[in-house]
């Protein structure tokens, strides 16, 4: 699938009827949420991380593209890649190596280490050279730490988002902001808006009704099956 197919996913949405883009973990979730219908994919990284033995934010830069391969092999349907925070390496390598595992876009993060906020025009600059090295072959998805790490502040994120959507990202994703402030976000932001949901209904119809464009779910599934998986072998053991 192309870059092009997975655009025209993000344009044109009614309001209330967001893209919702179930995250797999390995190359089996992967054909399940195809197969169950879903017109993409996009990758937790920190739901991969887990898959492979890893801590959120540790995985080595040549197992997650080895991995974001597997994925793109498995399925018929475009898959965006989280890349955490680009791995250290340069624009030109970072998007050269992920068109090599055959995924269509990215994320990428504003915070280094989960605790530490980048400095946001020299992020917004270093986002501006991918999508340089990039031109329409990636779908780039700028993702917004402030409610993670940063003041919670919307005004902040919104000050963000719009260098980053200046920069040539595509989407903006304000991690963890919570489902009150996206109108304001919806207000001060003009591009698409990915939101966080939980895996369930409820929390996706919430963020659907607000006004996100597109729903991802982080780690959320791959926590939710190992879940399910230990309540089985909790039944089984006893």
């Amino acid at each position: 699938m192309t870059v092009s197919t997975f655009r025209a996913l993000h344009r044109g949405r009614a309001a209330g009827n967001p893209l919702v883009l179930p995250g797999p973990w390995d190359a089996g979730s992967a054909r399940v949420l195809a197969d169950a219908g879903f017109p993409a994919l996009a990758t937790p990284s920190a739901g991969i991380a887990a898959s492979l033995g890893y801590d959120d934010g540790s995985t080595p830069a040549d197992e997650m593209f080895a991995a974001v391969a597997r994925i793109v092999r498995a399925v018929d349907v475009p898959v965006s890649a989280d890349l955490e925070g680009g791995y250290g390496l340069a624009p030109g390598e970072l998007v050269g190596r992920l068109l090599e595992t055959g995924a269509v876009g990215c994320n990428l993060e504003d915070s280094q280490g989960h605790s530490t906020l980048k400095d946001p025009r020299r992020h917004a600059d270093w986002l501006a050279e991918v999508r340089a090295e990039a031109g329409d072959a990636l779908f780039v998805n700028a993702r917004v730490d402030t409610f993670l790490v940063g003041t919670g502040d919307p005004a902040d994120a919104v000050a963000r988002a719009r260098l980053y959507l200046a920069a040539g990202a595509d989407c903006v994703y304000p991690l963890l902001a919570p489902p009150e402030v996206l109108p304001a976000l919806r207000e001060g932001i003009e591009g698409p808006i990915n939101m966080a949901a939980r895996p369930d209904r409820e929390s996706v119809a919430e963020l659907a009704r607000l006004g996100a464009t597109r729903i991802t779910f982080g780690p959320g599934m791959q926590r939710w099956a190992m879940g399910a998986i230990g309540d089985l072998a909790a039944g089984l053991h006893d």
